[in-house]
C-alpha cells in the first residue's frame, strides 16, 4: 500500500527536487501537484512542465482538493503559503512536511494551532547530516560549557532569500541549548562597525551568499588557544527532498503535534 501524496510549489527549485524524489520511493505515490493561482503550469500536465514524459497528474491551484486525495504534502515553499498550507492540511488530516524556513513569530503560532489537527514535521534541513550534526553541536556545546564562544557560519546560493539559514537557526538552537540559555538572548547576527568587545555568551552568526552553492555550515567553538569546528557541506539537494519522503512516511498513524526531524530519525 503506497501513501498518496502532495508537492505543493512544483516549478521551484525544491519542487522539482521533491516530484522526482516522491516518484523514486517505494511508498510514496504523487497523486497530487499544486502552483499558486496565476501560474503557466496550472491546468498542464507535470511531466510535461518539467521536460519529460506526461505523468498524468495535472498541475492544480486549489490545494485544499488535492490535499483531500492525499495522505501526506511536502512543503518547501514560503512562510504566507506554508502557514495556509498547514490550515488546509489540517483540514484533510495530512502528514504536512514543512522545509520552509524564514517563519516570523506570528507564522509560528499558526502553524502551532494547524498542528493540533494533524501531523506536523518541520525541519530547516532534512538531511541525516545536518541533524546528527545539530545533536554534535548540543553535545559539545554542553561539554565545553559558555565559557567558549560559538560562531556559526553557513553559505548558501545566491538567490536564497533569508538569512540566517533555517538550518544555521537549528545550529544556534542547538548550541544554545548545551548551554542552557535562550537563542533569542544569545544570538548575534549582522555585525558592522564599531561593535565593541564580543558578548560573553553571545552565539554569532555569518551568512555567505553567491554561486550555486547548496548549503554549508560550520560551527565554530573558540576558546584561547584551541578552536573546535564541525561541519556539514551538501552538494546535491537531493537530500533534503529524500529526507522529507522519509518524514511523511514515518508521520503516517502519528498523533498531531508538531514533530522535528530529530523525531524522525530517533535522534
Amino acid at each position: 500500500m503506497t501513501i498518496p501524496a502532495t508537492v505543493t510549489g512544483v516549478s521551484g527549485r525544491m519542487g522539482r527536487m521533491l516530484v522526482e524524489a516522491a516518484k523514486e520511493h517505494p511508498e510514496i505515490h504523487l497523486t497530487g501537484a499544486t502552483e499558486r493561482p496565476g501560474h503557466d503550469w496550472i491546468g498542464r500536465d507535470l511531466g510535461e512542465c518539467l521536460g519529460g514524459a506526461p505523468l498524468g497528474l495535472v498541475v492544480e491551484d486549489d490545494p485544499l482538493e488535492a490535499f483531500a486525495r492525499s495522505r501526506a504534502v511536502f512543503d518547501f515553499t514560503s512562510p504566507a503559503a506554508s502557514v495556509a498550507h498547514a490550515a488546509l492540511a489540517a483540514q484533510a488530516r495530512c502528514v504536512h512536511v514543512i522545509g520552509t524556513t524564514g517563519f516570523e513569530d506570528d507564522h509560528l503560532a499558526k502553524l502551532e494551532a494547524a498542528a493540533r489537527h494533524s501531523v506536523q514535521i518541520r525541519a530547516g534541513n532534512f538531511s541525516l547530516g545536518v541533524n546528527l550534526l545539530c545533536v554534535m553541536t548540543e553535545k559539545v556545546a554542553k561539554a565545553l560549557g559558555p565559557g567558549w564562544d560559538v560562531e556559526i557560519v553557513e553559505m548558501h546560493h545566491r538567490h536564497k532569500v533569508d538569512a540566517p539559514s533555517g538550518t544555521a537557526l537549528m545550529l544556534g538552537e542547538a548550541a544554545a541549548k548545551g548551554h542552557g540559555s535562550d537563542l533569542a538572548e544569545a544570538m548575534d547576527s549582522g555585525r558592522h562597525g564599531q561593535t565593541g568587545a564580543r558578548r560573553d555568551g553571545a552565539i554569532g552568526f555569518a551568512a555567505l551568499r553567491g554561486g550555486d552553492v547548496v548549503g554549508e555550515h560550520e560551527v565554530i567553538f573558540a576558546n584561547a588557544g584551541e578552536r573546535v569546528i564541525l561541519k556539514h557541506i551538501a552538494t546535491d539537494r537531493m537530500i533534503f527532498s529524500r529526507g522529507a519522503m522519509t518524514a511523511g512516511v514515518w508521520g503516517q498513524e502519528k498523533k498531531p503535534g508538531q514533530y522535528q526531524m530529530t523525531d524522525v530519525l530517533g535522534l
